[in-house]
């Protein structure tokens, strides 16, 4: 089944130095975040872009392990990016929490939805996205790739298993996009955004779904073109 849904549609880019709260109160932030390829913070720049927003952002490099240095750790106790930081002192991390916050603020385009039927639709894609694909990736990441034997005592035949297991999970998004052009049905939602980093990781960690999943294939290119 073919869908044309067309590119993202033309949303002017707001540099935003503070935004509004609820009560009113304009509310200066910075977003600390890294370069691709690490999903999570591609994450929340591609909400962003969607949103039409820019923010404030400091990069921190994962290579020089700068997420885990004092400054940092005092900011986010987990050292990891991304996370938000408030003029008044709190901080936001995980980056759906994030995303939630800053759509509250400016719910326009709806990206998570704007009835509760809606946003528990939103919520059901994003935990499969993240659990049913996003945990053997990152399974596979941290016990199969070279780079990250310097950082965890690895399990090879897990790396393996998760590898074997992130196939399964590949076919299983092919089967739920046959009929629709995205995870939430006609809507473009964060769970595309969320699954479409993860997708894109474990392309850059070499496992890729075969090219005979072309409902996949299909809605990678739809998403890839909607974040562009």
């Amino acid at each position: 089944m073919m869908f044309h849904t067309g590119a993202r549609p033309r949303i002017a880019t707001r540099r935003i130095t503070a935004m509004q709260d609820k009560t009113g109160e304009m509310m200066a932030m910075m977003l600390w975040t890294a370069a691709d390829p690490a999903p999570n913070p591609r994450r929340v720049r591609l909400f962003l872009q969607a949103k039409g927003l820019e923010l404030p952002a400091t990069d921190l490099s994962l290579i020089k392990r700068e997420h885990k240095s004092d400054a940092v750790m005092a900011l986010n106790p987990r050292g990891q990016v991304p996370f938000l930081e408030l003029d008044d002192g709190t901080v936001l991390a995980e980056t759906i929490s994030i995303c939630r916050y800053l759509d509250e603020l400016h719910p326009e385009p709806p990206l998570l939805g704007t009835t509760a039927l809606e946003r528990a639709e939103t919520d059901m894609w994003i935990r499969r996205a993240e659990n049913v694909l996003g945990t053997p990736i990152s399974l596979a990441w941290q016990h199969g790739h070279p780079f990250t034997a310097k950082l965890v005592q690895q399990i090879p035949a897990m790396g393996e298993q998760a590898r074997g297991n992130a196939q399964t999970a590949f076919a299983w998004f092919d089967g739920q996009l046959q009929e629709r052009p995205w995870l939430a049905g006609t809507r473009f939602t964060l769970a595309d955004i969320a699954l479409l980093t993860i997708v894109d990781f474990a392309g850059w960690i070499d496992i890729k779904p075969p090219e005979a999943l072309t409902a996949l294939a299909d809605w990678h290119a739809r998403a890839t073109a909607r974040v562009a």
